[in-house]
């Protein structure tokens, strides 16, 4: 079997790691394609280092720019790849500009797609990764799930046939990475923190940093905050905050977009976590950190629910009260999978591969 992996963003390459191990061990073949929507060293390469994956096969090279742009650059740049290297799937993951031009020039070229973290919804139509995440399920032939949740959301929308509950890749990725026999970056100690000491804060969804108001609503309950606040700034946020003319208070550290295991690191330390990611929040759960979600909505319904994560969205007096009082209680059920999601996507894709003809790149159905 012969899969060619779409990948841009960093959460991509860490749910890619496990599955290009899973496909590797039973002898099968993965083109590893990046569109280069995340490009500079913080953001890409020390990710691919720390989760020991291997260069791209190709680099699109889109770089950043307006949705519309930077998705039309990638697919023009798909297509003539996937037509070449002919794949048996294309394989996609998670919600970004990346994933649906992935999804959609394979499909125009009749090459079956599978999308891992299918079904997740927010609900929030305003959201371009929602959307995304909509039409990138529409058009793919396998439906990989992390959560129940994610099953009943497509039924409602009508797509029943070949989805499969696997769990979270990204589950996968973190367990490997906590492994006894890797020892811990020094994070912590580099920067002068110790264990309990600090929050840490994450912030680059769209729907906060194009939103100046939204945005100077976050980075004032930073600066409220009576303790130190460690702000590892995305590229997109650094521009944002730079145009508001903000200038961080001394409890207020921001650093440079950490690598993979320093991220993790810094989230294991941490007394609490404010963020707008999604795959945070889950790393969150999984290692026991309570969790402050700087948004309205979030897919990740099943955290909140077992009450170790809280939406405070963009207000500052919420997200000053949620630090100062939220206090998860409780066991912490396993929501997202065992730890192996990599390999059931893999056994999946074998099966649907071997029950269904191929169609020839470019051709018709």
């Amino acid at each position: 079997m012969r899969v060619l992996t779409v990948v841009g963003a960093r959460p991509q390459f860490i749910k890619a790691a496990p599955v290009r191990r899973a496909l590797e061990a039973v002898g099968h073949e993965e083109y590893l394609v990046h569109t280069g929507q995340h490009y500079d060293d913080d953001m890409s390469t020390t990710h691919f280092r720390d989760l020991e994956l291997p260069d791209p096969d190709v680099n699109l090279g889109v770089g950043s720019g307006m949705h519309g742009e930077q998705t039309a650059r990638m697919l023009s740049r798909l297509e003539p790849v996937i037509a070449e290297q002919a794949p048996d799937w294309v394989l996609v993951y998670g919600d970004t500009n990346s994933t649906l031009a992935g999804a959609l020039a394979a499909v125009k070229l009749h090459v079956p797609v599978a999308h891992v973290e299918a079904g997740q919804r927010s609900y929030n139509r305003s959201m371009p990764e929602e959307i995304n995440r909509v039409l990138a399920d529409h058009a793919s032939d396998l439906l990989l799930c992390s959560t129940p949740t994610a099953v009943a959301n497509l039924g409602v929308e009508g797509l029943r046939e070949n989805v499969h509950l696997v769990g979270d890749v990204m589950i996968d990725t973190l367990a490997w990475m906590l492994r006894p026999e890797l020892p811990p970056p020094n994070t912590l100690a580099r920067l002068g923190l110790r264990p309990g000491g600090y929050v840490l804060a994450t912030v680059h969804r769209a729907e906060t940093t194009d939103d100046c108001a939204r945005l100077r609503a976050v980075l004032d309950s930073f600066a409220r905050l009576e303790e130190t606040v460690v702000f590892p700034v995305h590229p997109r946020t650094k521009k944002a905050v730079a145009r508001l003319g903000w200038t961080p208070p001394p409890h207020v550290m921001t650093i440079d977009p950490a690598g993979y295991r320093d991220i993790i690191e810094l989230q294991r330390g941490a007394r609490l976590i404010l963020t707008d990611s999604g795959g945070m929040q889950k790393e969150a759960y999984f290692l026991g950190v309570p969790c402050i979600v700087l948004r309205e909505q979030t897919e990740w319904t099943e955290i909140v629910e077992a009450g170790w994560a809280i939406l405070a969205g963009a207000d500052s007096e919420r997200i000053l009260h949620a630090v100062r009082s939220f206090a998860p209680c409780g066991p912490r059920p396993m929501l997202h999978g065992d730890g192996h999601a990599a390999q059931r996507c893999v056994s999946h894709l074998e099966h649907a591969v071997s029950a269904k003809p191929r169609s020839s790149p470019g051709g018709s159905r």
